[in-house]
């Protein structure tokens, strides 16, 4: 699997790093000299940079803006997707904000590096807010398809039963479970939730007004908010009190309803924020099974549907997705979402544009529904189009778009 996605990955990179598919074509007929793609290089993106090229952040929404949090939110979870000179190229010269790191963390379990994060801030000195965009599944990487697939359970007395997978993703200790802290040594394995932990600590203590987001796509949705419930495990209150919102998107399920209870009390307490996106038919939210006994979401949902026209609502519709009654109307949205990749540029504007690889996964959902809609091309655009239909009276109104 990962022998065919990287090669995959490489030959979708051969038109970028040779002046364009119509120049690469005239250097093969040519017989001139073809460049083979440095996967290390800022101009080397991945399957998920191919399937939505933006990279640059809305210009019309203003720091400070009501919905600037989500918007800098995925288009920083797309990102995480990519390697470090692409990363710090964007981050640096696109987005003039401070490239921190991009981290490789210790899987106990998996004994490799298969936990991916990115942290930057909006300025060097005096940064007013930290991010930090844990990546989600690559397609063709085993390891992360163990982690989402693992659905054994570890359960935490008095808090609940959790995703295994996703645990030992974090940084779950073994033998040891969760200690509030751990062996710093130089030559121990940096795992992810005590190495950002720390480094949030480190960057926070010298501006006391500053904030910090946690987002993710996908199972970086999944990390951001385990992130968060094991500060609230740990009673990190300064930095719960520094936490500006936890932003996901096509997060599949973390845990039990008991779990779930327990976050929501203790998110009020410290009033941490929770936002999860979720778009129109995107299996992955409706991931695993939700049997209202073992694996259930907890808190609102922003559920935007094939129109960017989104609801506050507890549960996203069909929250199971594998339905018979759903198929036929999941397979006309699909039908809708492939013509309007054409349509779109031309109302919205070339922003909007996608590109034949973005077209031709678009057709995989005509085979299977709800699949091509958990790229993050929707993501980014519902954060851009959408807008939400009666927002709830409540602390976390001020994150939300009016109609």
């Amino acid at each position: 699997m990962n022998s065919v996605g990287t090669k995959i990955e490489l030959w979708l990179n051969y038109p970028s790093c040779n002046g364009g598919l119509l120049q690469l074509f005239l250097n093969l007929i040519q017989g001139k000299e073809i460049i083979r793609p440095d996967v290390k290089s800022e101009k080397f993106t991945s399957i998920v940079g191919k399937l939505d090229w933006r990279v640059d952040l809305d210009k019309t929404i203003n720091i400070g803006a009501t919905h600037y949090g989500p918007s800098l939110s995925i288009m920083a979870a797309k990102l995480s997707y990519e390697n470090e000179a692409f990363t710090r190229k964007i981050i640096t010269e696109n987005w003039q904000m401070d490239f921190i790191k991009l981290y490789n963390f210790w899987n106990a379990y998996q004994e490799n590096h298969s936990t991916q994060a990115i942290m930057f801030q909006d300025k060097v000195e005096d940064s007013n807010l930290v991010v930090v965009a844990f990546r989600g599944t690559i397609p063709y990487n085993a390891d992360h398809w163990i982690t989402d697939v693992d659905l054994s359970w570890y359960e935490l007395e008095g808090v609940g039963k959790l995703h295994a997978g996703f645990m030992k993703a974090l940084g779950l200790q073994k033998n040891k479970g969760w200690p509030k802290e751990i062996d710093e040594s130089p030559d121990q394995k940096l795992f992810a939730y005590y190495e950002i932990r720390k480094e949030l600590k480190n960057i926070l203590s010298k501006n006391e007004k500053a904030k910090f987001i946690l987002t993710g796509h996908s199972l970086g949705g999944a990390l951001a908010i385990l992130f968060a419930a094991i500060l609230t495990l740990h009673e990190e209150e300064w930095l719960l009190d520094k936490l500006e919102g936890v932003y996901t998107f096509g997060q599949p399920r973390v845990g039990d309803p008991q779990l779930g209870n327990f976050m929501k009390d203790k998110f009020n307490n410290y009033d941490v924020k929770y936002y999860r996106h979720v778009y129109s038919n995107d299996m992955v939210p409706r991931l695993p099974y939700d049997d209202s006994t073992f694996f259930k979401h907890f808190g609102s949902c922003l559920y935007y549907n094939s129109l960017y026209k989104g609801w506050v609502v507890e549960e996203e519709p069909n929250k199971n997705y594998f339905s018979v009654l759903w198929f036929f109307p999941m397979l006309l949205i699909a039908v809708y979402e492939f013509i309007r990749g054409f349509i779109l540029p031309w109302t919205k504007g070339s922003h909007y544009r996608e590109e034949w690889f973005s077209k031709m996964f678009r057709m995989v959902g005509l085979v299977i529904p709800g699949l091509s809609a958990h790229t993050t091309i929707d993501y980014v655009n519902l954060t851009r189009l959408g807008s939400v239909l009666h927002p709830p009276k409540s602390a976390h109104q001020d994150c939300l778009k009016d109609d």
